[in-house]
Protein backbone atom coordinates (compact mmCIF):
# COMPACT_ATOMS: atom_id res chain seq x y z
CA UNK A 1 0.00 0.00 0.00
CA UNK A 2 1.38 3.41 -0.99
CA UNK A 3 1.49 6.13 1.61
CA UNK A 4 -0.39 9.30 0.65
CA UNK A 5 0.68 12.88 1.26
CA UNK A 6 -1.09 13.03 4.61
CA UNK A 7 -4.44 14.44 5.68
CA UNK A 8 -6.00 16.97 3.35
CA UNK A 9 -8.25 19.94 4.06
CA UNK A 10 -10.64 21.69 1.72
CA UNK A 11 -11.96 25.23 2.10
CA UNK A 12 -14.88 24.09 4.29
CA UNK A 13 -12.58 22.39 6.80
CA UNK A 14 -10.20 25.35 6.86
CA UNK A 15 -13.07 27.81 7.39
CA UNK A 16 -14.27 25.70 10.28
CA UNK A 17 -10.77 25.41 11.75
CA UNK A 18 -10.18 29.19 11.49
CA UNK A 19 -13.76 30.03 12.49
CA UNK A 20 -14.14 32.35 9.48
CA UNK A 21 -16.59 32.71 6.58
CA UNK A 22 -15.84 31.35 3.12
CA UNK A 23 -15.24 34.88 1.79
CA UNK A 24 -12.83 35.66 4.65
CA UNK A 25 -10.99 32.41 3.99
CA UNK A 26 -10.62 33.39 0.31
CA UNK A 27 -8.92 36.61 1.45
CA UNK A 28 -6.62 34.70 3.81
CA UNK A 29 -5.75 32.12 1.12
CA UNK A 30 -4.53 34.94 -1.17
CA UNK A 31 -1.87 36.01 1.32
CA UNK A 32 1.66 35.17 0.20
CA UNK A 33 2.28 33.56 3.59
CA UNK A 34 -0.61 31.10 3.28
CA UNK A 35 0.44 27.65 2.03
CA UNK A 36 -0.04 26.84 -1.63
CA UNK A 37 -2.73 24.25 -2.30
CA UNK A 38 -1.49 20.68 -2.49
CA UNK A 39 -3.70 20.14 -5.50
CA UNK A 40 -6.25 22.08 -7.53
CA UNK A 41 -9.20 19.94 -8.51
CA UNK A 42 -11.93 20.91 -10.93
CA UNK A 43 -14.35 21.85 -8.13
CA UNK A 44 -11.98 23.05 -5.40
CA UNK A 45 -8.47 23.21 -4.01
CA UNK A 46 -7.08 21.05 -1.23
CA UNK A 47 -4.28 21.75 1.21
CA UNK A 48 -2.10 19.51 3.30
CA UNK A 49 -3.40 19.67 6.87
CA UNK A 50 0.16 19.85 8.21
CA UNK A 51 0.85 22.96 6.09
CA UNK A 52 -2.35 24.67 7.24
CA UNK A 53 -1.71 23.82 10.90
CA UNK A 54 1.86 25.15 10.64
CA UNK A 55 0.53 28.41 9.16
CA UNK A 56 -2.06 28.70 11.94
CA UNK A 57 0.60 28.14 14.59
CA UNK A 58 2.74 30.92 13.12
CA UNK A 59 0.11 33.48 12.11
CA UNK A 60 -2.97 33.11 14.32
CA UNK A 61 -3.54 33.73 18.00
CA UNK A 62 -4.57 30.59 19.87
CA UNK A 63 -8.29 30.37 20.57
CA UNK A 64 -9.38 29.59 24.12
CA UNK A 65 -10.79 26.13 24.64
CA UNK A 66 -14.56 25.86 25.01
CA UNK A 67 -14.26 25.18 28.73
CA UNK A 68 -11.94 28.19 29.36
CA UNK A 69 -13.98 31.14 30.60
Amino acid sequence: MTEGPGELMGPWEICERLNVSRSRFQQIAMRPSFPRPYQELRATKVWLKADVEAWIAEHRQPRPADDDE
